[in-house]
């Protein structure tokens, strides 16, 4: 059976190796279906000479490992690293220097989020079993297929680094590469900033000041009480009921329990409570009517549609997936006047953001 350290002389020993190598295949398979936080399950690492699995459900203290992860001297191979990071920051702390085999991908021009999987295929010739993308991974004990399907997560991230990395630097775009992965050293956007939680909900853009101040309040509120239950955000309340009271503005029990999908007994428990969220965001009586659907606005979607073409004429210049270098929403906040977005910074301003305002 392959082998899962489960016990802290043997995790010592691993870290000590991992330690001594310059870099290191990383992966986690985590639950997040019942916690706000998700659960940690599974560490996979691999060095050129070996790889492993660490069970942090065995394992009270992971300090050592901690330590490798946040070692400046030991780069960290990934796919896709955004839900890792994000996973691990809480369980070990930050996790640095990182090198994104999926977004190195992307500036060679596979699409911007091919799987791990498809990129070993392509670059190099290994099929991956697939058997295993459910598991219950915080079930034990774990099965040989289980173990030997996690540790293929990591079995070929070297590799797979070495290919892209050379490729990057054929085509001149390591430097690229280098402002991608700094980008990732942010440990901000990894954490949700409670007051800022509303920005993430959709169908809530353009409202009058004083629905916009129940929305940020009921956000925050929701995600101080998730994380403060450990329970997802959709549990304590859905999107779209949410939305709804924040477009309707209840003022009452009853206005509150009409709300359609509105649970009975959320309104029995934390009914006063929510209420007392929108009396304090002071929205006038009655509120002010929602906007209508806005009517498209020929001369800016002209102008994205510009953007546009010129987005994708140099994309295929450089052999790049268009929305590597700019998405439609980047374009859309050109046309309305922005100029703080992605497109506009470092090497993508170079090789379109300049064309772009050109162009404007």
């Amino acid at each position: 059976m392959p082998h899962v350290l489960t016990t802290a002389p043997a995790l010592v020993e691993l870290s000590a190796r991992l330690a001594a190598s310059a870099r290191l295949g990383l992966d986690t398979e985590f639950l997040r279906e019942r916690t706000y936080r998700a659960q940690l399950c599974l560490v996979q690492l691999a060095t050129p000479d070996e790889a492993a699995c660490v069970d942090p459900l065995a394992l009270a203290d992971l300090t050592p490992l901690a330590a490798v992860l946040a070692a400046p001297a030991v780069l960290k191979v990934m796919h896709a690293s955004r839900q890792d990071l994000e996973v691990l920051l809480p369980a070990m702390g930050r996790t640095r220097p990182v090198f994104d085999t999926q977004i190195a991908a992307a500036l060679t021009g596979l699409p911007a989020q091919v799987g791990y999987a498809e990129a070993v295929r392509r670059l190099l010739g290994q099929e991956l079993a697939k058997s295993h993308t459910r598991t219950d991974w915080s079930r034990r004990p774990l099965s040989p297929e289980q173990i030997e399907y996690a540790l293929d997560d990591v079995r070929y991230l070297l590799p797979l680094a070495d290919a892209l990395r050379a490729e990057l630097e054929r085509l001149g775009r390591l430097a690229w590469l280098e402002e991608e992965m700094a980008a990732l050293d942010d440990t901000r956007a990894l954490v949700v900033d409670p007051d800022n939680a509303w920005l993430r909900l959709k169908g809530l853009r353009d409202l009058d000041p004083g629905r916009e101040r129940v929305a940020r309040s009921l956000a925050a509120w929701r995600e101080r009480t998730a994380a403060e239950h450990n329970r997802p955000r959709g549990w304590i309340l859905d999107d779209a009921v949410l939305r709804d009271v924040v477009l309707q503005v209840p003022r009452s029990l009853t206005a509150l329990a009409q709300i359609e999908a509105m649970p009975p007994g959320l309104v029995k428990r934390r009914g006063e409570e929510l209420l007392g969220l929108v009396h304090a965001a002071q929205v006038p009586e009655p509120a002010p009517p929602l906007p209508g659907r806005a009517r498209p606005d020929p001369v800016k979607a002209a102008l994205v549609k510009k953007l546009g073409q010129l987005s994708q004429t140099v994309a295929q210049e450089l052999q790049l997936v268009p929305e590597v270098l700019a998405t439609r929403r980047d374009l859309e906040q050109l046309a309305d006047g922005q100029r703080d977005g992605a497109v506009l910074r470092g090497w993508r301003r170079a090789i379109l953001g300049e064309r772009l305002l050109a162009a404007l």
